[in-house]
C-alpha cells in the first residue's frame, strides 16, 4: 500500500463503517455505497491494476460479461441441485428409455421459463425500484416456505 494513501483509505473508510455501525439495520443501499467506496479507494491505491470488484450492480460498464455470466450459471446451477425439475427429468428418464429426448424436452422448458423469468424481470426492473423488489421476493419465498410448511404439517 502506498503510504501517502493510507491515512486517507484509513479515514475514509473508518467513516464509512462508523455510518453503516449506526444503523441497526443496514440498508442494501447503505450496504452498495459503502462496497462502492471501498472499491474506489482499491482503485486508487491501484490504479494500474484492473479492479475486477468494480461491478457492483452488474450495469456499470466495467462488469465483465464472464462475471455476470458465471455469478448467473452458479446461482442457479446450485439452486437447482436436487431441484423438483433434476428429479422429474430423472424420472422421465428412467420411464421412457430415451434420455437424449429427454434432456432436449427439459432443456428446452428451462430455456423458455428463463427467458419469461429474464423478460419479466427486466420489465419489472424498468417499474419498480431495487429495493421494492427485494421486498416482494422476500415476501414471495416467505410465503412460498409457509405454504410448504403448512403442507407438512397437514400430513
Amino acid at each position: 500500500m502506498k503510504p501517502a494513501v493510507e491515512p486517507l483509505l484509513q479515514s475514509s473508510t473508518a467513516s464509512t463503517f462508523e455510518t453503516l455501525s449506526q444503523e441497526p439495520h443496514p440498508s442494501p443501499e447503505s450496504l452498495r455505497e459503502a462496497r462502492s467506496t471501498l472499491v474506489i479507494e482499491e482503485s486508487q491505491i491501484q490504479p494500474d491494476q484492473p479492479v475486477s470488484s468494480a461491478c457492483v450492480t452488474g450495469q456499470e460498464e466495467s462488469c465483465p460479461f464472464w462475471r455476470v455470466f458465471s455469478s448467473t450459471f452458479f446461482t442457479i446451477f446450485l439452486a437447482e441441485i436436487g431441484d423438483k425439475t433434476q428429479v422429474s427429468t430423472l424420472l422421465m428418464s428412467a420411464e421412457f428409455h430415451k434420455p437424449w429426448v429427454v434432456f432436449l424436452g427439459a432443456g428446452t422448458a428451462l430455456v423458455a421459463t428463463t427467458l419469461i423469468g429474464v423478460g419479466v424481470g427486466q420489465w419489472l426492473s424498468s417499474r419498480l425500484s431495487p429495493r421494492t423488489l427485494d421486498i416482494a421476493a422476500g415476501i414471495m419465498l416467505a410465503l412460498i416456505s409457509a405454504s410448504l410448511l403448512w403442507d407438512v404439517v397437514q400430513l
